[in-house]
Protein backbone atom coordinates (compact mmCIF):
# COMPACT_ATOMS: atom_id res chain seq x y z
CA UNK A 1 0.00 0.00 0.00
CA UNK A 2 1.44 3.32 -1.07
CA UNK A 3 0.98 6.42 1.03
CA UNK A 4 -0.56 9.59 -0.35
CA UNK A 5 -1.29 12.91 1.27
CA UNK A 6 -5.02 12.33 1.40
CA UNK A 7 -7.54 14.54 3.20
CA UNK A 8 -7.04 12.60 6.43
CA UNK A 9 -3.36 13.62 6.40
CA UNK A 10 -3.55 17.15 4.96
CA UNK A 11 -3.11 19.98 7.44
CA UNK A 12 -3.87 22.85 5.08
CA UNK A 13 -0.52 24.46 5.83
CA UNK A 14 1.59 24.61 2.66
CA UNK A 15 4.98 24.09 4.36
CA UNK A 16 3.84 21.26 6.61
CA UNK A 17 2.00 19.47 3.79
CA UNK A 18 4.99 19.87 1.43
CA UNK A 19 7.27 18.29 3.99
CA UNK A 20 4.76 15.53 4.70
CA UNK A 21 4.73 14.74 0.95
CA UNK A 22 8.54 14.39 1.08
CA UNK A 23 8.18 11.97 3.99
CA UNK A 24 5.57 9.90 2.16
CA UNK A 25 7.75 9.76 -0.95
CA UNK A 26 10.65 8.37 1.08
CA UNK A 27 8.34 5.81 2.71
CA UNK A 28 6.95 4.82 -0.69
CA UNK A 29 10.50 4.46 -2.03
CA UNK A 30 11.20 2.01 0.81
CA UNK A 31 7.97 0.13 0.07
CA UNK A 32 8.94 -0.08 -3.61
CA UNK A 33 12.35 -1.45 -2.63
CA UNK A 34 10.66 -4.03 -0.39
CA UNK A 35 8.43 -5.16 -3.24
CA UNK A 36 11.57 -5.78 -5.31
CA UNK A 37 13.24 -7.72 -2.50
CA UNK A 38 15.62 -4.82 -1.81
CA UNK A 39 14.05 -3.50 1.38
CA UNK A 40 16.78 -4.57 3.76
CA UNK A 41 19.43 -2.78 1.72
CA UNK A 42 17.29 0.39 1.61
CA UNK A 43 16.73 0.71 5.35
CA UNK A 44 19.88 2.77 5.94
CA UNK A 45 18.92 5.29 3.24
CA UNK A 46 15.39 5.64 4.60
CA UNK A 47 16.63 5.82 8.18
CA UNK A 48 19.10 8.56 7.28
CA UNK A 49 16.38 10.50 5.47
CA UNK A 50 14.02 10.09 8.41
CA UNK A 51 16.61 11.26 10.92
CA UNK A 52 17.33 14.42 8.93
CA UNK A 53 13.65 14.92 8.15
CA UNK A 54 12.51 14.98 11.77
CA UNK A 55 15.23 17.47 12.71
CA UNK A 56 14.13 19.91 10.03
CA UNK A 57 10.41 19.25 9.93
CA UNK A 58 9.87 19.19 13.68
CA UNK A 59 11.82 22.45 13.95
CA UNK A 60 9.55 24.05 11.33
CA UNK A 61 6.43 22.87 13.12
CA UNK A 62 7.69 24.06 16.50
CA UNK A 63 8.56 27.50 15.08
CA UNK A 64 5.05 27.80 13.60
CA UNK A 65 3.54 26.78 16.92
CA UNK A 66 5.57 29.28 18.92
CA UNK A 67 4.96 32.10 16.43
CA UNK A 68 1.20 31.48 16.57
CA UNK A 69 0.92 30.75 20.32
CA UNK A 70 -0.35 27.22 19.73
CA UNK A 71 -1.95 26.15 23.01
CA UNK A 72 -0.80 22.52 22.64
CA UNK A 73 2.82 23.43 21.89
CA UNK A 74 4.22 21.77 25.04
CA UNK A 75 2.40 18.50 24.32
CA UNK A 76 3.35 18.54 20.64
CA UNK A 77 7.00 19.32 21.38
CA UNK A 78 7.11 16.55 24.00
CA UNK A 79 6.01 14.08 21.31
CA UNK A 80 8.69 15.43 18.94
CA UNK A 81 11.41 15.10 21.58
CA UNK A 82 10.40 11.53 22.47
CA UNK A 83 10.07 10.55 18.81
CA UNK A 84 13.57 11.86 18.00
CA UNK A 85 14.97 9.85 20.91
CA UNK A 86 13.07 6.67 19.99
CA UNK A 87 13.98 6.98 16.31
CA UNK A 88 17.66 7.46 17.13
CA UNK A 89 17.53 4.41 19.38
CA UNK A 90 16.10 2.31 16.53
CA UNK A 91 18.55 3.69 13.97
CA UNK A 92 21.58 3.08 16.20
CA UNK A 93 20.78 -0.63 16.23
CA UNK A 94 20.63 -1.00 12.45
CA UNK A 95 23.94 -2.25 11.02
CA UNK A 96 25.54 -0.16 8.28
CA UNK A 97 26.02 -3.05 5.84
CA UNK A 98 22.57 -4.68 5.67
CA UNK A 99 19.59 -4.52 7.94
CA UNK A 100 17.66 -7.51 9.20
CA UNK A 101 13.95 -8.06 8.75
CA UNK A 102 13.46 -7.05 12.39
CA UNK A 103 15.37 -3.80 11.70
CA UNK A 104 13.03 -3.13 8.80
CA UNK A 105 10.04 -3.85 11.06
CA UNK A 106 11.35 -1.50 13.76
CA UNK A 107 11.80 1.29 11.23
CA UNK A 108 8.35 0.60 9.81
CA UNK A 109 6.93 0.88 13.33
CA UNK A 110 8.54 4.31 13.72
CA UNK A 111 7.08 5.38 10.38
CA UNK A 112 3.63 4.22 11.52
CA UNK A 113 3.91 6.27 14.70
CA UNK A 114 4.81 9.34 12.66
CA UNK A 115 1.92 8.84 10.20
CA UNK A 116 -0.49 8.51 13.13
CA UNK A 117 0.93 11.71 14.63
CA UNK A 118 0.30 13.49 11.33
CA UNK A 119 -3.25 12.14 11.10
CA UNK A 120 -4.23 13.41 14.54
CA UNK A 121 -1.84 15.95 16.08
CA UNK A 122 -0.66 17.73 12.94
CA UNK A 123 -4.25 17.91 11.69
CA UNK A 124 -5.18 19.71 14.94
CA UNK A 125 -2.25 22.08 14.42
CA UNK A 126 -3.34 22.75 10.84
CA UNK A 127 -6.90 23.51 11.93
CA UNK A 128 -5.59 25.90 14.58
CA UNK A 129 -3.30 27.68 12.08
CA UNK A 130 -6.13 28.03 9.55
CA UNK A 131 -8.22 29.70 12.24
CA UNK A 132 -5.58 32.37 12.91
Amino acid sequence: MRYELTKDLETGNALIDKEHRELLKAVNDLLDACSKGEGRSSVQKTGSFLSNYVKIHFSHEEQLQQKNDYPEYTHHKAFHDKYRKDLNSVLEKIPADEASISDLAALNNQIGILISHIRFEDKKLGKFLRGK
